[in-house]
């Protein structure tokens, strides 16, 4: 089976070796040998041991981030600063894929770039995940635009504990978040997150959303 033909087969930006394993098994005598001769040739990526992507001659569009992300460490969610870009609520272009985990802290560089994961507890794990999907990569995981932003500010231990006016502060001139956007984000999923995270940061935030909403 040559990478014409495994591309037919395979729909998905990002795979596993497992799938790979299948399709070939009955093509050739020896898979791992098959795989390592189209790494070589750049005919497949290897994002991480049994995680592999077509080669940038082999793609129709470029492999998708966030699928890519949830698979290279599970259980996962993007969150933080790439979903904050994702949906438009910082300014910068972020390039780093951050996500996260109910595992330890974790790193990986690959050839599509740095994906770096921060453990959530239990608790909290669970609040505020969309689950998107697409025709091509079937389903993926991300926060809510309210989770990212409480993700955002419950890891970001240098600011400590935040007057409502500080926390105003904060989202203005070191996030630099459009007050707008901040004002249409639902309180009451923050308020939930902020008692599942115990963060004095996250209760101020919900309240100082609903301040905004009554004088609005």
């Amino acid at each position: 089976m040559n990478i014409m033909q495994l591309k037919k087969e395979i729909t998905t930006s990002v795979f596993t070796h497992e799938r790979l394993e299948t399709l070939l098994s009955d093509r050739v005598s020896n898979v791992n040998a098959k795989i390592s001769y189209m790494v070589k040739k750049g005919e497949l990526i290897r994002l991480k041991k049994g995680i592999y992507a077509f080669g940038a001659e082999y793609q129709q569009e470029p492999v998708d981030l966030i699928t890519a992300a949830n698979m290279l460490y599970t259980p996962s969610y993007v969150s933080y600063e790439y979903a904050l870009s994702y949906y438009g609520l910082i300014p910068e272009r972020v390039y780093e894929v951050t996500s996260a985990t109910l595992h330890s802290k974790k790193s990986f560089e690959t050839p599509i770039g740095r994906f770096t994961y921060k453990p959530v507890p239990l608790q909290a794990y669970s609040l505020g995940i969309d689950w998107l999907y697409d025709s091509n990569n079937g389903g993926k995981l991300i926060a809510t635009p309210e989770k990212a932003l409480c993700d955002k500010i419950r890891a970001d231990r240098g600011i400590g504990k935040l007057s409502q006016e500080k926390l105003s502060e904060y989202l203005m001139y070191d996030l630099r978040i459009d007050w707008e956007e901040v004002v249409a984000l639902d309180a009451t999923l923050i308020s939930q997150i902020a008692q599942a995270y115990r963060s004095s940061n996250l209760t101020n935030l919900a309240k100082l959303i609903i301040k905004r909403k009554k004088s609005a």
